[in-house]
């Protein structure tokens, strides 16, 4: 239990339905989806795609979004994938012609074709009970009324906002500046958007007026797309990957997310007694600090398109572990491997919903960078994201840009199962970040006992290309521990990443929900 003395959140309980996420008008939106009818999934659809108006510099209908889905009544999860592909006219040999050793960023180039709705579309036909009509109708209400700029996203957008180039900066700032906190965002042509998928579903978003909006200005922009592109464009679905640690199952979305990598980081650290370590003390930081080089490593070199991807056995191999847990040094900090082409960016939007019925949802919905490229179609003003820079340039690997192939992705949803059921859907936020967020959200459950929240709340640190990020959680005595290891100790710029969960308690009933402070949402039932 909490010390009530000092700031902090508590968990929420509620037993019919919740919902967790970064902004509290989408934790209510999908709230009242659950009351007025709707499942999980209605609920969660609701949420997310308010939550590209809420907070556009992480996410948008121009961008991309994983699943896992828990259909009530049944334990078993189903993976749904809805990553867009590269453009038919894209190459890895061409761009090196070019000149580029990685993927540029702020460009037409990295644009993959979006794919969050048609992931959107078919997840509310195959597991939705009310129609994109009732689902969309919350965020083009707001999309037209505005919503009101929350203080974390005021904070990025600020930083961010001399990115937008063009359409995007007329879209997205206030003659040229970043709306301060509580200043109401507008979005007409969005509102029009939804409108049009509300009533033609996919089709009205990838043929028609607003496809040809999105590959004229792409391709104004030096873009190869092509409305053919736009038109292929579908999700999939797969079957999820797991681990154990300690008894407790890690289930990940399979590639080309970065899931594995979560699974594999889960596996070093069960070669070591973390319980008997200081929860917020430098050996436990260091070993996972440790633990995080060897695993990227191995998601950096093989992790890469499902129909490309080479070695997946190998990464979830507890042997392979066993051998990598190996190589760490309890005392000295090794030196960091070289670093992904994929650019190193800070969030994205994670929600989670539970329902009444036990259905749960967790899914993660992104644009890549603040903003993504910083560019929008020039019409209505959908922002391209730049999820194309996931991709590597190196001749013949696995996740070299190419046509029709899907990039390599740090956003990653999460489930936990215990004895056969699932007790928890969770996500962590902060691109890089996520796998070893995964773990260490793990870890605080699992070798601490810490609830939702708590496991939520405690102090973060992450070694990211040779930069040893440690929260002001943790004291100076542990980040002079650190230094002395070898590590380059820094101060994040703002907290690492977010986070939301909801447990299920299957003997109580009780639903039990945390959400980052962080962030500016909130965990919310009923």
């Amino acid at each position: 239990m909490r010390d009530f003395h000092l700031p902090g959140r508590s968990p929420v309980f509620s037993t019919n339905g919740m919902c967790a996420t970064s902004h509290p008008l989408a934790a209510k939106v999908a709230i009242d989806i659950l009351q007025s009818g709707g499942n999980a999934a209605d609920a969660a659809i609701a949420g997310a795609v308010l939550l590209g108006l809420c907070e556009p510099q992480m996410t948008g209908i121009g961008g991309d979004m994983f699943a896992l889905i828990k259909p009530a009544g049944d334990e078993r999860i189903v993976a749904l994938n809805g990553s867009g592909r590269a453009p038919a006219g894209l190459s890895g040999a061409a761009l090196r012609a070019a000149g580029h050793d990685e993927m540029p960023l702020n460009t037409a180039d990295p644009v993959t074709v979006p794919g969050a709705v048609d992931a959107f579309c078919q997840m509310s036909t195959d597991y939705g009970l009310k129609g994109l009509d009732a689902v969309l109708a919350p965020a083009i209400r707001y999309a037209e009324e505005g919503v009101p700029v929350a203080p974390r996203v005021a904070f990025d957008w600020h930083h961010h906002v001399a990115k937008l180039q063009g359409a995007a900066q007329a879209f997205y700032s206030i003659d040229g500046r970043a709306p301060a906190a509580g200043q109401v965002f507008r979005h007409a042509k969005q509102a029009e958007v939804l409108r049009r998928i509300a009533d033609q579903g996919r089709e009205g978003f990838y043929d028609g007026e607003i496809a040809e909006d999105m590959v004229a200005s792409l391709r104004a922009l030096g873009g190869v797309h092509t409305l053919q592109d736009f038109a292929e464009t579908a999700c999939t679905y797969a079957d999820p990957i797991s681990g154990d640690y300690k008894g407790t199952e890690l289930v990940e979305h399979p590639p080309n997310g970065q899931g594995a990598a979560a699974i594999l980081l889960g596996n070093i650290l069960a070669q070591f007694d973390l319980a008997a370590m200081d929860p917020v003390g430098a050996d436990r930081a260091h070993i996972e600090a440790e633990a995080t080089k060897l695993a990227y490593d191995a998601r950096n070199r093989f992790v890469a398109d499902a129909d490309h991807v080479t070695r997946l056995d190998h990464i979830l191999d507890p042997a392979t572990a066993v051998r990598l847990a190996g190589l760490i040094d309890p005392a000295r900090a090794m030196p960091s491997p070289n670093p992904p082409t994929e650019a190193v960016h800070t969030d994205t939007i994670y929600i989670t919903v539970v329902d009444k019925d036990r259905m749960a949802v967790s899914l993660i919905y992104s644009i890549f960078k603040d903003f993504g490229c910083g560019l929008a179609s020039s019409k209505f003003g959908i922002l391209f994201h730049n999820r194309g820079a996931g991709f590597t340039l190196e001749d013949g690997h696995p996740n070299e840009a190419n046509p029709g192939k899907r990039p390599m992705h740090t956003i990653i949803p999460a489930m936990l199962r215990e004895n056969g059921k699932v007790t928890m859907s969770f996500g962590v936020m902060g691109g890089q970040y996520q796998s070893t967020g995964h773990a260490r959200f793990v870890s605080n459950l699992v070798d601490f006992g810490l609830d939702p929240q708590a496991a939520i709340d405690a102090p973060r640190c992450f070694d990211e290309f040779g930069d040893m990020k440690v929260e002001k959680g943790y004291s100076d005595a542990v980040r002079q521990d650190l230094a002395d290891r070898g590590h380059k100790v820094v101060m994040p710029l703002n907290g690492i990443g977010g986070a939301q969960a909801i447990r299920i308690d299957h003997d109580t009933g009780v639903l039990e929900g945390g959400s980052d402070p962080r962030k500016d949402g909130c965990a919310l039932g009923y």
